[in-house]
């Protein structure tokens, strides 16, 4: 169909970003009711109305209760990502439980009125149907289609960092990496085929070839292999990350990652942390898929180093609990196949044993003040004992960097619940960068 002056019909539309994410209806449950807070950018209220001391409000980003007596006013803003649950007490109580372990309480007139509220706030807080569904996306659509202006109060707020490549580069140049003989950049994941979960380029000895990390991905839990995420500037000494092995009952090894760990004890001796070189990252050189430097992998012949220090193995599980991995096909290292290491159990509790606590210390959080026997009652909790074995594996990390100069892996299970605790943990305290706000 043509246009009016004949002219070919248009096959393109000029959208507005803001447009792909428009703001929900509102719906009142009192005409007279006013959104009671400022919204942000792409934030739109859905629902609002009153409870018995005050006004309760249901955007698309959280939840605002406003409660006021006869002189003050109380507000409370919660994030729907905060939320975990929304429960109903006595018909007329609604209880919003927090994953922080803090509580929001208000009640209604009514008990269909609460149990609506109820329903409304669960639905909000379900796991979306796709990512975009998440409220980043129409805040940073509205959000950079605001006025420019000095009073926009976006203005500024929405600066790119930088994408992650460029992130990852600065950091191997800020903890000087040596990449012209102790380690390389691999981009064997760029396609996240190697570990969907890992990101595209991690730093992994030189002389290790990206056909030596497809194999150890296939010996490691969810093909997590180790690779460095910190290095000690003064010695020298990494820590490193990955997942358990995959051992199994009948005790199965494999050369490869014998290889990488003992890789890592000689890459920290020849990148001594005395040694000068000259900072900056050349990004074309040292993003490499040609793995096998002139040397044999696994060795640095012909090269001065410093005596290699034994690798600690980190594990965060206890030994019954790493040997009871087996049946399920994981385990832990059998440390007489890996001479160039030494392995430390944790203790640490496994996921459902720190739900479990959470739960109970959340609980115990609600109890009333005076409830007798608390302290006795937050020991049973065994919230505080899980903490203090955290605090304790992230100091004998600290402490095997630190004092001895000695490389360190860290793996749990499946490497991303209580590794990744203690490498964050064992980096906030080795490290003053990451105490401090750009």
């Amino acid at each position: 169909m043509e246009g009016s002056d004949g002219s070919p019909p248009h096959s393109m539309w000029m959208v507005r970003v803001g447009e792909l994410y428009p703001k929900p209806t509102l719906e009142k449950e009192e005409e007279k009711l006013a959104i009671p807070f400022t919204e942000l950018a792409g934030e739109g209220v859905k629902y609002i109305g009153r409870t018995s001391d005050g006004v309760l409000a249901l955007s698309n980003y959280r939840i605002f209760l406003l409660k006021s007596s006869s002189s003050t006013f109380q507000e409370t803003s919660v994030p729907l990502g905060l939320i975990e649950s929304a429960q109903v007490r006595e018909l007329f109580h609604l209880v919003i439980n927090c994953k922080d372990a803090s509580t929001v309480k208000c009640s209604f007139d009514t008990a269909e009125q609460c149990s609506e509220w109820q329903r409304r706030i669960s639905l909000s807080v379900g796991v979306p149907d796709n990512l975009e569904s998440l409220f980043a996306f129409p805040f940073y659509a509205w959000a950079s289609e605001s006025p420019c202006s000095t009073d926009n109060e976006w203005t500024g707020r929405l600066q790119k960092a930088g994408n992650c490549d460029d992130d990852f580069r600065k950091e191997v140049d800020r903890l000087q990496f040596d990449l012209q003989g102790a380690w390389r950049i691999s981009n064997v994941n760029a396609d996240f085929k190697l570990c969907p979960s890992y990101p595209r380029y991690f730093l992994v000895p030189f002389c290790i070839s990206d056909e030596t990390l497809q194999s150890v991905a296939n010996f490691r839990s969810s093909r997590r292999i180790p690779v460095a995420v910190w290095r000690h500037k003064t010695s020298g000494a990494i820590i490193s990350r990955c997942s358990q092995p995959e051992v199994g009952w009948l005790g199965w090894r494999n050369s490869k990652d014998e290889q990488l760990l003992k890789a890592f004890v000689d890459a920290c001796a020849f990148d001594r942390g005395e040694q000068q070189r000259k900072n900056g990252i050349n990004a074309p050189s040292s993003v490499s898929s040609e793995s096998a430097p002139s040397s044999p992998e696994g060795s640095h012949e012909e090269v001065r180093m410093d005596e290699p220090k034994k690798i600690l193995i980190v594990d965060a599980r206890s030994y019954t609990s790493a040997v009871t991995n087996r049946a399920r096909g994981g385990g832990c290292e059998c440390i007489e196949y890996y001479p160039s290491a030494e392995i430390q159990f944790m203790n640490l509790g496994n996921i459902h044993a720190i739900r479990k606590s959470f739960h109970a210390l959340r609980q115990l959080c609600a109890s009333p003040p005076d409830m007798h026997n608390w302290l006795g009652n937050l020991e049973r909790t065994a919230w505080l004992q899980h903490m203090s074995g955290l605090l304790a594996a992230s100091m004998t990390v600290c402490r095997t960097i630190e004092v001895n100069g000695r490389p360190v892996l860290v793996h749990c299970s499946d490497g991303w619940d209580r590794t990744p605790q203690i490498v964050a943990t064992a980096q906030l305290c080795l490290d003053p960068y990451y105490r401090t706000v750009d």
